[in-house]
């Protein structure tokens, strides 16, 4: 693993996920922030069947509570609510993907011998401030000058969207089966906040945002959380890889505004670390805040050539019962996006797909290898997990 490399020759640990949990995603929850992380971590904890008391670390992923809830020290807070002590408690920021983060922090613990337990929780509750509010606080992830500018992420994703309509041979159609599917996927996943299944004409028909985006092209705000333990060896999910990058932050300094390279060099380093090509992958939970991303990650991470990921979506491919399902739970724009929480729900989802048990009886068929990728803003910063369901 590329992380044995940075720390000098250790012995290889190969954490694994003994167990997962989460609350279901919704538009409003009438519990507080810490509620919901500590039902998400009592879930896991009841899953891995380890008591509290044996938990060496605690990673708490969480975007901007103090923006979102007007408050902060979430993981103290949660360590006394759960009965953590005598064990290192953070909290991780990275904007949409401090989830995955936080994932990716417990894991390197893990790694380094610096913990045998470690339980991963993310949350937001983002409800708990009103649209204007929100959408500051979302405006703020870009690039400060893009900020002065008034450009916003769902502006990034409907130019992103214009152009490959534009350079490529898919149409507007063939981009609202993406909600589609992950729509259908969603209304069989309890834990999901859409329910509703919808059709192309629904896509077609919902309110503008980003031409040509349109409602239900983009991932809702949301509030919930997911959480996971995770152990130096023993039974569970393994952790194959585990990698991130930075991209260039600026949109506009992008050579390709197609391109999204911290996606493709954090695959890459979670290919290599894991040993694996895109061809083994058995399940993938990809980033669709906008639906044009789960194009644009499929391309980057070497699961499509450039500008064919569209073909898999018309052809079945990414369905749930396909070769290569993608987002089985419904993704982000189905299942919900509360941002410290979505890294984390794609580990969950992925976990309960490889063990076999996803909730409702809707796992794929013979999947041993997913890959999760949670990204930052709109490509500024990437995290890669590969999950692997069979031993090391």
């Amino acid at each position: 693993m590329t992380n044995q490399t940075r720390v000098g020759e250790q012995p290889q640990v190969y954490p694994s996920v003994a167990g997962v949990g989460m609350t279901a995603f919704t538009k409003n929850d009438e519990r507080s922030l810490l509620e919901l992380l500590t039902v998400a971590a009592d879930r896991a904890l009841k899953d891995a069947s380890t008591p509290s008391e044996n938990i060496d670390s605690l990673h708490v992923g969480n975007a901007a509570a103090e923006a979102f809830n007007s408050r902060s020290g979430f993981g103290n807070a949660l360590a006394a609510q759960i009965g953590i002590t005598n064990a290192d408690t953070k909290r991780i920021e990275n904007t949409s993907a401090s989830g995955a983060s936080a994932f990716l922090d417990a894991v390197d613990a893990i790694r380094a011998g610096r913990s045998d337990a470690a339980l991963v929780v993310g949350g937001e509750k983002m409800s708990d401030a009103d649209t204007a509010t929100s959408t500051e606080i979302i405006s703020r992830i870009t690039h400060d000058a893009e900020y002065a500018q008034g450009i916003t992420l769902p502006s990034f994703a409907g130019l992103a969207t214009d152009r490959y309509l534009r350079e490529y041979e898919a149409d507007r159609e063939d981009l609202a089966q993406i909600a589609v599917k992950n729509h259908a996927n969603a209304a069989q996943n309890p834990y999901a906040q859409f329910e509703n299944e919808v059709t192309v004409e629904d896509v077609l028909e919902s309110p503008i945002v980003a031409a040509p985006l349109r409602l239900f092209d983009c991932c809702p705000t949301s509030d919930g959380a997911a959480a996971a333990v995770i152990t130096s060896g023993g039974d569970g999910v393994q952790v194959a890889a585990c990698e991130s990058a930075v991209g260039t932050h600026a949109v506009a300094d992008r050579s390709d505004p197609l391109m999204i390279e911290s996606v493709r060099q954090a695959g890459k380093s979670a290919y290599t670390a894991a040993k694996v090509t895109p061809g083994d992958l058995d399940v993938a939970c990809i980033h669709d805040a906008f639906s044009i991303l789960e194009w644009l990650e499929t391309e980057e991470l070497g699961l499509a050539e450039r500008g064919e990921a569209w073909r898999l979506t018309t052809d079945g491919t990414t369905a749930r019962n396909g070769n290569l399902p993608i987002n089985p739970g419904g993704g982000l724009k189905a299942r919900g996006h509360p941002l410290g929480a979505t890294g984390v729900s794609q580990i969950v989802e992925l976990v309960w797909q490889l063990r076999g048990d996803a909730p409702n009886n809707r796992a794929v068929d013979s999947a041993d290898i997913g890959l999760a990728i949670n990204v930052a803003g709109f490509g500024n910063n990437t995290v890669c997990t590969i999950l692997q369901g069979d031993a090391l």
